[in-house]
């Protein structure tokens, strides 16, 4: 895939209001090149990885990186990144800085792996994630997951989806 784009997704397809459905046909096993591309950070506090503020947080973010013309009409990812069981730092897509908020910027390359099941397998899909790294023959620099769903949604769905987006080198 170019630098900088990820897989276009109908923003739209939601029969919940709040997450839209996700396909991951185009996003397994999929390699994705990111180079100086902006995102905002949001932060939670965690217990044991479980967040604790993550509504609260995302409902901010959101609006923010909306209200700053930021946002996408085709291209939506969240890549959390989990630096200890005590807080999160979740990465959003955004088209352009936004005010206020802590922006950033990623380089890398990522290899992605989709993944299928409850949350509580996070720890099971991270060392599937290295292993498909290390059968490449690659180092696995960090790990991030991009969870398509909130729990909400991938019960009315009937699937939980999450994409392990190893950065690799």
């Amino acid at each position: 895939m170019e630098a900088n784009q990820i897989p276009r997704q109908d923003l739209t397809d939601t029969e919940t209001g709040c997450c839209p459905r996700f396909d991951p046909g185009p996003w397994d096993g999929q390699e994705f090149h990111f180079r100086s591309q902006p995102f905002v950070v949001g932060r939670t506090r965690s217990f044991l990885h479980i967040p604790l503020n993550m509504s609260r947080m995302m409902t901010r973010t959101m609006a923010a990186i909306r209200a700053a013309g930021a946002d996408s009409p085709d291209q939506f990812l969240v890549l959390t990144y989990e630096p200890s069981r005590w807080r999160g730092e979740h990465y959003f897509w955004v088209t352009r800085e936004v005010p206020g908020l802590e922006n950033a910027r990623l380089t890398g390359d990522f290899v992605a792996k989709v993944f299928e099941g409850p949350f509580k397998d996070a720890g099971k899909w991270a060392a599937e994630a290295e292993r498909v790294v290390k059968a490449q023959g690659r180092g696995l620099k960090r790990l991030y997951f991009y969870y398509t769903t909130c729990p909400a949604c991938a019960k009315r769905y009937g699937k939980n989806y999450a994409v392990a987006f190893a950065q690799v080198g």
